[in-house]
This record gives C-alpha cells, sequence and structure tokens, in this order.
C-alpha cells in the first residue's frame, strides 16, 4: 500500500497521540518513521484521494497536531510515495537538506499575501497619473464620447498603464513587507492577482508584520490586500527537492 505523507520531523520529535486519524474514511491511523536523526509523519494512502474538505482539514489536523511539538516540515496535501521503504530511503538521501530546513524554519511561520486593484480607485489613479490619457479621455468627452478609434486607442492606453501599475504595485507591496520577514517567496501567478507573496515570519514578530500590511493597506488605497496565516511553511521546505511524493492531488491545504 502507498504511503502519504504529512510532514518531515527531527526524530526527537515529542510523540504524537496514539489515536491521531488522517486522511481517508475512515481515517487511516497516522504513524511515525524513522531514519537516523529524521522522521516522517505518514498514514497509509487511501485509494482515490481527492482534495475533498474532509480530507484536506485532516491534513491540516495532522500538522497542527504535530506541530505543535515544535518544527516541521509541511508536506502539500496528497503527497504519496510508493511505500514506507521509498519515505525512510529519502529522508536518508536528503538528510543534510532536511536538517538545514528545521533549523532554518524554527519558531517561523509562513503569512501568505495577495492583492488585488480596486478596479475605480485604480483607473482614478492611472488618469492622475498619465497627461496623454487624461488629455485623451477629455477630448472623448467634448465630442460626445469621441469615434470609434478614439475611444479603442483610450482604452489601449489605460490598459497599458494599468498593467504597469500592476508591476509597480506588486513589487511595493513585496518592498514594504520583506522587512518584517526572514524570507520571500513568490507563488504562482493567479488570474485577478497582481501579486502572490509568500512571508516566512517569526513567530514573535507577527504583529508587528501585520502592522505592515494595515499600513501598505493605507498607503496603497487602490490595492485589496488578502493575508492567510499562520501557517505551516509550505513555501519554504524548499530549496532542494522536498516531497518524496511521485503524485500530488492537486491540492494544498490552509494555503488559500
Amino acid at each position: 500500500m502507498s504511503t502519504y505523507v504529512y510532514a518531515i520531523t527531527a526524530a526527537s520529535h515529542p510523540a504524537l497521540p496514539q489515536d491521531l486519524g488522517g486522511v481517508g474514511e475512515p481515517a487511516r491511523p497516522v504513524r511515525v518513521l524513522t531514519a537516523g536523526e529524521l522522521a516522517a509523519v505518514v498514514s497509509d494512502a487511501p485509494e482515490g484521494l481527492r482534495p475533498k474538505r474532509r480530507d484536506l482539514l485532516a491534513h491540516q489536523a495532522v500538522l497542527s497536531e504535530a506541530g505543535a511539538g515544535g518544527c516541521v516540515l509541511p508536506m502539500r496535501f496528497g503527497s504519496i510515495a510508493p511505500d514506507d521503504d521509498t519515505v525512510t530511503g529519502v529522508l536518508t538521501e536528503r538528510a543534510e537538506h532536511y536538517r538545514e530546513r528545521l533549523r532554518a524554519l524554527e519558531g517561523r511561520v509562513e503569512y501568505n499575501v495577495k492583492g488585488s486593484h480596486v478596479e475605480e480607485a485604480v483607473l482614478h489613479r492611472v488618469m492622475a497619473e498619465n497627461p496623454e490619457i487624461r488629455s485623451l479621455a477629455e477630448a472623448n468627452r467634448r465630442s460626445g464620447g469621441g469615434g470609434y478609434q478614439d475611444k479603442l486607442r483610450l482604452g489601449e492606453l489605460v490598459a497599458a498603464a494599468v498593467q504597469a501599475r500592476e508591476a509597480d504595485d506588486a513589487r511595493e507591496i513585496v518592498h514594504a513587507l520583506e522587512p518584517y520577514a526572514a524570507a520571500v517567496s513568490d507563488g504562482p501567478s493567479s488570474t485577478g492577482w497582481l501579486v502572490n507573496a509568500s512571508f516566512l515570519v517569526d513567530r514573535g514578530s507577527a504583529d508587528e508584520f501585520l502592522a505592515a500590511v494595515e499600513e501598505a493597506r493605507k498607503d496603497l488605497p487602490h490595492l485589496e490586500l488578502r493575508v492567510n496565516g499562520p501557517l505551516p511553511p509550505y513555501s519554504f521546505v524548499e530549496p532542494g527537492p522536498a516531497e518524496p511524493a511521485s503524485t500530488t492531488a492537486g491540492a494544498d491545504a490552509g494555503t488559500e
């Protein structure tokens, strides 16, 4: 049977509750595999696993329980290895990398920040910053809306200016928040978000980081900022190969 991997820890990590259940219906019992100074929190992998709410929450609950006892390297939902021997083999092969990551992530959590434009507000800003757009918009207004080519030209100018503003605003958000984080990781681009970045933050500095987010909201009122956290530091298990899984069910727990 395949092995589902929740997290990697130090072998000295405190023991987990004996009745802790993981993914699957019924819940598969959670167990620990050790290899030298490292351990993996695992269970048997149910067949046909999909990112259903019950299993996403079960994955997150195991990580929360394990994380309460100390630093863990969280695996994303759906991390599956062919068997237990594959898992312990990966722990041995990548031991130096995992030990370094455990040291680096001790006492730290992840905050994910996504940003998007408030459409009306960013259009006002673009108009205020671009004399050519203001002039053409005013000329079109005076002529009753302007001809087809005039409207097309105005639309092209506005679209280009908003796109440029997106790139500038993404850099400004990261620049405003990175002094309060130990590391920053860019997330995958997604429709509707001009920035998707994760910040590795010391637990003791979380209030300062969140205050910096609020300050960014005030300084950039044409942006909508969404913050999710504290999370297990999914985005910072790397650099280096972090998952023994050869297949992923297509979602991760707690990052959206």
